[in-house]
């Protein structure tokens, strides 16, 4: 099994001198690698790359002058090939990265590029369970409308941010920091961001114990004269920062913090607050994107912002006039008073607040919810939290199960049929429909004028919508 190369022969030089010559991507179609690649060929570099599966992220690529196949073995590497970079979800037993060892080239993985590229800037991380795309997203829209031209790179396509990455000229580099893999610990940031830590990834972390040792490992990694932001009232945060020296400032809703906004209330179609900072108030804030969760992130990009001394106006700006991610609640369109909604949530915390907010935004009207459970693993491992989960729909649809990275016994161990069972037990309303082709028949031969259907999970159920 060949052993990808540390960076240490991999320079800072080396990806500054990549203008004009190639880099293969493998595994290319991912969140982060798509936005890498973006990125690099934004920068003048010339990339090829390789997939499974075409997605609208290779698509996009492709477009934009990238060269990529579903051939894995190895052909397109080729003596010109200034350097292989690889995805955290590629096995050390793929057949290209075998046929990039054997032959000497220079192999990383995505986290070691990035934090190379972080290394170029000053680096703002952002990591945590969940609300790491839409903080990040966030703090580059409000960085781009102060004028500070950051470069960025976000694992979701954000319109007005032009796609999920961009090279800019400004000192600032903001990037989604994922704990999977251990990822982000190649990442040493001027401003690290934790904004909370639940259960996830158990198909590589053992255990609770050793998830929130490696957020501390990531905290401490943060600049000694930087600043970490973390949520204020999350005793595994806590517990990862104890022994961490860095300034730290705290952010929560409705209790003490450094970083305080009040209950939030729905105002006009829009999420009203007013933020607290130190002893007194801030400012009044407003934001399109429903949901407690994203005032949460909006706190986390204002304390950011301020620091990097965007001013209150241009941050309250910003913030109003921020869209959203795709397929962060992408409200994809109204036709005959029914509304369709895509979202990415997976884990149980995201789809019930999520849900949540849909009852909030849409008040009085029934939820159809459409979800696809992502990994085996992981639905195996939050059975009965993933069953819960979805109370504040008023029907569910559970398709079959989204492989990723799950092994033959993985795959054995539990069936979207346990987790319909486990619903039913917890007072869901639910049926099972396995195949997503038949998921939009069953829906719409169902629903009511008035309805709202939402799509959710990490795979492919965007297809439904």
């Amino acid at each position: 099994m060949p052993k990808l190369v540390s960076p240490d022969n991999v320079t800072k030089g080396t990806l500054n001198s990549l203008k004009g010559r190639k880099a293969y991507l493998v595994g290319i179609g991912g969140a982060g690698m798509s936005a890498l690649a973006k990125m690099l060929i934004d920068g003048g570099c010339v990339v090829y790359g390789s997939d499974v599966q075409l997605t609208p992220a290779i698509f996009a690529l492709e477009g934009m002058g990238a060269n990529i196949t579903l051939r894995q073995d190895g052909s397109w590497i080729g003596p010109d090939t200034a350097l292989v970079i690889a995805s955290a979800a590629v096995n050390n037993d793929n057949e290209e990265l075998k046929v990039a060892c054997a032959k000497g080239f220079k192999v990383m993985k995505y986290s070691q590029a990035l934090g190379m590229l972080m290394d170029l800037k000053r680096g703002v991380a952002v990591s945590g369970t969940h609300g790491k795309t839409t903080t990040t997203a966030m703090i580059t829209t409000i960085m781009k409308w102060a004028g500070l031209d950051p470069s960025f790179i976000i694992g979701g396509e954000v319109s007005e941010l032009g796609g999920s990455s961009g090279m800019g000229n400004g000192e600032y580099f903001v990037a989604e920091a994922c704990e999977y893999d251990r990822s982000f610990l190649n990442l040493s940031p001027d401003i690290g961001v934790i904004t909370n830590i639940e259960e996830d990834h158990f198909d590589y972390y053992r255990d609770m114990d050793e998830l929130i040792g490696t957020f501390g490992e990531f905290a401490s990694k943060v600049s000694k004269d930087g600043l970490l932001i973390v949520g204020a009232n999350d005793n595994n945060i806590r517990r990862a920062i104890e022994n961490v020296s860095t300034r730290t400032e705290t952010i929560s809703i409705g209790s003490p913090a450094d970083w305080t906004a009040a209950t939030p209330v729905i105002k006009d179609g829009k999420n009203s607050f007013r933020v607290f900072h130190g002893d007194g108030c801030f400012g009044d804030f407003s934001l399109r994107v429903p949901g407690r969760h994203n005032v949460m992130n909006a706190l986390v990009a204002t304390a950011v912002c301020h620091h990097a001394g965007v001013s209150k106006d241009v941050i309250g700006a910003a913030l109003s006039n921020f869209a959203g991610v795709k397929r962060r609640f992408q409200i994809l369109s109204t036709i005959d008073t029914v509304t369709v909604i895509d979202d990415y949530g997976h884990h149980p915390t995201e789809i019930n607040v999520t849900l949540k907010a849909a009852k909030e935004f849409f008040p009085g009207r029934r939820l159809w919810c459409a979800f696809q459970p992502h990994q085996y693993s992981r639905t195996r491992t939050m059975l009965k939290d993933l069953a819960r989960a979805f109370q504040s729909a008023d029907r569910t649809v559970f398709t079959d199960i989204y492989p990723a990275r799950d092994s033959l016994e993985d795959m054995r161990s539990v069936s979207a049929m346990d987790l319909l069972m486990e619903a039913r037990g917890a007072g869901v309303k639910a049926i099972y429909v396995p195949n997503l082709d038949d998921v939009a028949k069953e829906i719409s031969c169902r629903i009511q004028p008035g309805d709202v259907v939402m799509t959710m999970g990490a795979g492919n159920v965007w297809q439904v919508g």
